[in-house]
């Protein structure tokens, strides 16, 4: 009882700070939000960059500072030369290449930034463009990759070019989305697969037992829950939350089969995760480079714009953000020294 009232003592304290700290993030987020634009201008701003520009102002940095003074003059009058031919092909006529990036979490949250963005290059997309998403993810909540895997089949299904770049890891969900693509090009060592579906939680019950706790679940519909934290679990329950897992899984390789018809599904549909050039000769990407020499090879034939939408964020999205960061870091913290850290 002694125990009880303790956490009991505790519990209340922390629920006084956090109701002090809700009440002071609330009035500076209303005070931020006074004078804010309309709900159209809040939404965001979308960025551009042209990445031919910046190469060449890297070249031209390093040519000024190591070729001798006769070479550095020869090299500017031929890119003199080349510029003027260049400008002689009606900039209509370039290909553009549209360079995306993916950051994915758990939650891929990123998706509302993706779905701005994809959307903006559909108003001025034209078939002999191509869109390069580089895609980072170690893949997360099913639902929320199933609507990021939505996104990118927006620019299939307008007959564009649509390349998904792997540098580090496109795993679980990622590679569901990196499926949508046309090509599939992934560094030596990037992350590849792990298609399979996994789900767990910790069960209090026998904790609340102990203590002479109850816990009453009230539910319409047999399976509305199927296992609970704090319930007593049956094994009905676990072999019908079995049955649904299986059930994605079918969902998650019909899917690899639709995106990927000459992938042999069923062979790597295990749960496991290979290497670029190990998923090369599965099937599983269709070339092993970097995302920088890939678009290095297009930068001659084709304008290359970075497209990035930067969502407006009050002080409390600033403050949620960062508390988030926080928890991430520290749960990486975690990870790394696990022994798991050898796998992601």
């Amino acid at each position: 009882m002694e125990l009880l009232a303790e956490l009991g003592i505790f519990a209340a304290k922390v629920l006084l700070i956090v109701i002090a700290v809700v009440a002071i993030i609330g009035a500076i987020a209303r005070a931020a939000r006074r004078g804010a634009p309309g709900p159209d201008e809040r939404r965001g701003d979308l960025k551009l960059r042209k990445l031919n520009d910046r190469w060449k102002q890297l070249g031209s940095r390093m040519q000024r500072v190591l070729l001798p003074p006769k070479e550095l003059k020869a090299r500017q009058r031929a890119e003199k030369a080349e510029k003027a031919a260049q400008a002689k092909v009606k900039i209509s006529e370039r290909p553009r290449v549209y360079v995306l990036d993916f950051d994915g979490n758990v939650r891929a949250s990123q998706v509302a930034s993706l779905r701005e963005e994809i959307t903006a290059v559909l108003e001025v997309a034209r078939p002999h463009d191509e869109v390069v998403v580089r895609l980072k993810s170690p893949g997360g909540l099913v639902y929320a990759y199933g609507l990021a895997a939505s996104q990118l089949q927006r620019l299939r299904d307008r007959g564009l070019k649509l390349t998904i770049a792997v540098d580090q890891i496109a795993a679980s969900g990622g590679y569901m989305m990196a499926t949508v693509g046309t090509q599939i090009v992934a560094a030596p060592f990037a992350i590849i697969g792990s298609i399979g579906v996994v789900a767990g939680f910790p069960n209090f019950n026998r904790l609340l037992k102990k203590h002479d706790i109850d816990f009453e679940l009230h539910t319409a519909g047999k399976y509305k829950r199927t296992l609970t934290m704090l319930g007593e679990n049956t094994d009905e329950g676990r072999q019908k939350f079995q049955h649904e897992l299986e059930e994605t899984q079918v969902l998650f390789k019909q899917h690899i089969a639709r995106t990927r018809p000459s992938l042999d599904v069923d062979k790597v549909a295990t749960g496991e995760h290979w290497y670029g050039s190990q998923a090369l000769e599965l099937g599983l990407v269709d070339r092993v480079t970097t995302s920088d020499d890939y678009l290095a090879e297009q930068k001659a034939r084709a304008d290359i714009w970075q497209v990035q939408f930067v969502p407006r964020r009050t002080v409390f999205d600033r403050l949620g953000t960062a508390l988030q960061l926080s928890f991430e870091r520290g749960a990486e913290r975690l990870w790394e020294k696990s022994e798991e850290q050898r796998f992601f």
